[in-house]
This record gives structure tokens, C-alpha cells and sequence, in this order.
């Protein structure tokens, strides 16, 4: 656990008692803090009083009395309205603040210098977040990962020299931490998502851009340039006087990180020198994973990482669950999970890295649909829609793409694997769960669905597991 100690001696508001924020009220407490602990769910509030918090419908609190608000980043701050205890902590002319914000603050006052990797982008960044880790891991450094991944991040042991926090941050997150100061900030890509948190692209892809604008001095921003969105961050951020590496996996860079067939080179003052190879290395299949691969790999060496080892742990990195997951193999049909892929955009990097795909796709839908994956359509034998999107997707794929409503993903896996086993393709046909969906409507979260997946795959019988 990180101790909170900036706030000792005052009282803190923490709103949204999940795993974050009760490990926040735990860390302020530590620190010296008294915490007032609220949420809207009756059971979380037990939760923490049980803990030995004091807890309380903070609607009626004293708010002049508290020193900040700590908010889940869960809570919307601003759009489509900002929820009542913001407004209540702005009456009261407090900060609300989040967990990240918390971690900064130790981090200044305690061990400055202490390297800090943090993570953004539409998709990619899970992916990006654990090789980044599994990297500096395999080349003998302390790490601690955490934030919008796995741990809380005041759940971690605290910053010190030697020690690596590597932070996936969400644009959540990233909203309630005015002060984010990484010494290496990583940039992936900017495309349409939580615009219902937002309001519009463009705020979405400036919350994004203050994760790398905000880099310390003499650190690194590394920002993927393939989208116009962080084409513009990275200019905003070098023209103010930062250091910016680019990344590139559609095009050479003068000056910068880039993908060239299946290696990866660094361009620097006219000079390329080939870094890493990634071909064959099955959990970073796809373009998508080169740039995930290409950002870890640049925010390795701006660590001190050499060649030696950077190749070694990108050879051994053995990839997330949930994001194209090979879950089993029976005959030559292999069985894919990437629940994870909760949109358009990151069913895209899946789709785009198999053919004779038998897609099972649909939950609760994100603005704009699957029209953006037309360019995928003939990768895809059959389609098998599930959940709240499947009448709207099976518009789009109308007859382009021979689909059938399935509703329930327990029928969809069973007639995927019927027709791709029937099909008799010479390749490697795909079942694959890519929904380009929330998974709100039948599940808790992606993972949920994605374990799902798993368990129905292997219930098929004769399923190799991979």
C-alpha cells in the first residue's frame, strides 16, 4: 500500500467505495487522514464501515469541512452531467481529485525521480500496460502495475529508486489527475469512444493528450502517430519544448520508431537502426500489436533497457487474457476470446488479423456501430449477434455477410463451431468472440463474458486447450 500523506491531519470526502476507492480510504487513512466514506450502493457502504470507516449519505454532509473530494473515476465529473457530489464539492469550493492524483502527489514529495510509465489510448493500452511491465521485468527492474489494470494503484508498494510503477490510465482517470507528471507517457491512438463521458471527440482526445503533455522534465512522450488526433498531440507537445517519440506501423518516420515489415526500427538523425523483430511471436499477432509492441519497446529504451533484452522479453511476453485469447483448438478450428474488444475500433485489430472468420459479435452497442469494419466483411465466412446490437448488426452486414441472430452467446458458440467444423477449409478457420460491443446488457464486465466464452469452448468436447 502507498500511504496518502499529503492530506494528514485533514478530512477527506471519498465517493464510489469499489476496489479504488476503498483502497484509497485505506491509503488516506495510513497517511493520516480521517476519511468520510460514501457511496450510492448500500452494500459498499457496509463494506468500508465494517473496515472501520466512518461512512455517511454525503449528500448532507458538512462539505466546507473536507479538505478534497477523492471520486471513483466510475462517477461522470462532467458529461452528460456532473454527478452531485461534484457539484457539491465545487459549492464547497473543494478539488476532486482520483486515486492517480494521489499517487502523484507521494510520488513528488517522496521519491521524485522514481520512474513512472503511464498509459493511454482508445484501445491497446492493457496490451501495451502488461508488456511494458513484462519488459522491464525480464531485464531485472522492480515493477509495480497497477491502475486501470488489475491493481489499484494505492494498492502497490510505494515509488522509490529502482522501482518502476508502470499505470494504465483511462480518460477517466487521466480527468481527475490535474497534476500527472510521468516520466515516460505513452500516447497510442485517439478514436471515437465514451462520448456519452465526454461530450465530444474532440474533448475525449484532449483528456487523452494531457497525459503526455504533462510528461516531467527530461522525460519521454511517446505517442503513436497513425491518427490525426495524436498526429496534432504530438506536434502540441514537441512544440512546447517536450521530448516526443513517434510511432509509426503504417509508414517509415524520419525521426522516430517505426514498422518495417516485421521489425522494428528506430530512426534518429538519418540513421535507422533495426531494434527488435516481432514476426512470429504469436501474442503480438496483428498490426495492432505492433504498435503496442513499438510503443513498450520505445518506452523500454527511453528506461535503459538494451537490444538484447528488449528482444527477449518481447519473445517471452505471453499476452492478456480476453484480448485475442487462443482459448483451444479442435481439429483445425481454432477458438479465439477477445471480449475485451468493446468497440468497433478494437474488433477492427481482430478481424484484421485472421480469415475465414466465424465472428461472434453484438452486446450492448457503442456510438456508430460496425459500419467502420465494412473493409473486414469478406474476412468473415458467417456472422453469429448476440445481445442489445444484433437486430442493428445484422442490418449492417445485410447481405454482405451471412449472419444469423443467435441472442445468447451459449447459442452462438454452439453454431459457430458447428458451421466452422463443417466447413471443411483448408486454413485455420477462427471462431472468434470479438463483440465491438459493452457487455452490460447480459454481463457484469468483458472479462465476465469473456470466461464465459472460455468454459462454453471447452465444454464443446474435444477442444485442445492452448
Amino acid at each position: 500500500m502507498i500511504p496518502v500523506t499529503s492530506f494528514a491531519g485533514k478530512t477527506v470526502a471519498v465517493f464510489g467505495l469499489g476496489g479504488s476507492g476503498l483502497a484509497c480510504c485505506h491509503a488516506l487513512r495510513a497517511g493520516g487522514a480521517d476519511v468520510v466514506a460514501g457511496d450510492d450502493d448500500a452494500g459498499r457502504i457496509a463494506h468500508a464501515a465494517a473496515a472501520g470507516f466512518t461512512t455517511a449519505d454525503l449528500r448532507t454532509a458538512p462539505w466546507t469541512s473536507f479538505a478534497a473530494l477523492v471520486l471513483t473515476p466510475g462517477v461522470p465529473l462532467t458529461h452528460p452531467v456532473p454527478h452531485w457530489s461534484v457539484l457539491a464539492a465545487r459549492r464547497a469550493g473543494i478539488e476532486v481529485i482520483g486515486d492517480i492524483e494521489l499517487f502523484c502527489r507521494e510520488r513528488r514529495r517522496h521519491a521524485p525521480s522514481a520512474p513512472f510509465v503511464a498509459i493511454t489510448g482508445t484501445n491497446g493500452k492493457s496490451t501495451t500496460t502488461a508488456l511494458i511491465a513484462h519488459l522491464m521485468r525480464a531485464a531485472g527492474h522492480d515493477v509495480q502495475m497497477g491502475g486501470n489494470i488489475g491493481t489499484a494503484i494505492l494498492s502497490l508498494e510505494p515509488p522509490r529508486l529502482g522501482r518502476v510503477h508502470v499505470v494504465e490510465m483511462s480518460s477517466y482517470q487521466i480527468d481527475l489527475c490535474p497534476s500527472l507528471d510521468p516520466l515516460v507517457g505513452v500516447l497510442l491512438n485517439v478514436s471515437e469512444d465514451h462520448l456519452d463521458r465526454h461530450g465530444t471527440l474532440a474533448h475525449y482526445a484532449a483528456v487523452k493528450e494531457r497525459l503526455v503533455a504533462g510528461v516531467q522534465r527530461g522525460g519521454t512522450a511517446i505517442v503513436g502517430v497513425d491518427d490525426q488526433w495524436c498526429q496534432s498531440a504530438a506536434d502540441r507537445v514537441e512544440h512546447g519544448g517536450g521530448r516526443v517519440i513517434r510511432i509509426s506501423v503504417k509508414r517509415p518516420l524520419a525521426d522516430g520508431v517505426y514498422l518495417d515489415h516485421e521489425t522494428l526500427v528506430r530512426a534518429a538523425g538519418g540513421a535507422r537502426t533495426d531494434i527488435a523483430r516481432i514476426g512470429g511471436i504469436g501474442s503480438l499477432r496483428g498490426l495492432h500489436n505492433a504498435q503496442n509492441a513499438a510503443c513498450a519497446a520505445a518506452a523500454a529504451l527511453a528506461l535503459g533497457v538494451d537490444f538484447r533484452a528488449l528482444q527477449d522479453g518481447l519473445r517471452s511476453f505471453p499476452g492478456l487474457v480476453h484480448r485475442m485469447e487462443q482459448i483451444g483448438r479442435k481439429g483445425q478450428v481454432m477458438f479465439i476470446n477477445d471480449s475485451k474488444a468493446t468497440n468497433a475500433d478494437a474488433a477492427a485489430r481482430a478481424l484484421s488479423s485472421f480469415d475465414d472468420i466465424f465472428w461472434i459479435a453484438g452486446g450492448k452497442p457503442k456510438t456508430g456501430g460496425i459500419e467502420s469494419l465494412r473493409e473486414f466483411f469478406p474476412r468473415i465466412r458467417k456472422a453469429y449477434l448476440i445481445g442489445e446490437a444484433a437486430a442493428d448488426f445484422a442490418a449492417t452486414l445485410g447481405s454482405a455477410v451471412t449472419h444469423e441472430i443467435s441472442g445468447t452467446l451459449d447459442v452462438a458458440v454452439a453454431q459457430a463451431a458447428r458451421d466452422a467444423e463443417a466447413a471443411g477449409l483448408a486454413g485455420q478457420p477462427v471462431v472468434l468472440l470479438s463483440p465491438a460491443c459493452a457487455s452490460f446488457d447480459q454481463f457484469r464486465n468483458f472479462e465476465i463474458r469473456g470466461q464465459r466464452f472460455r468454459e462454453l469452448v471447452m465444454a464443446l468436447g474435444g477442444i485442445e486447450a492452448v
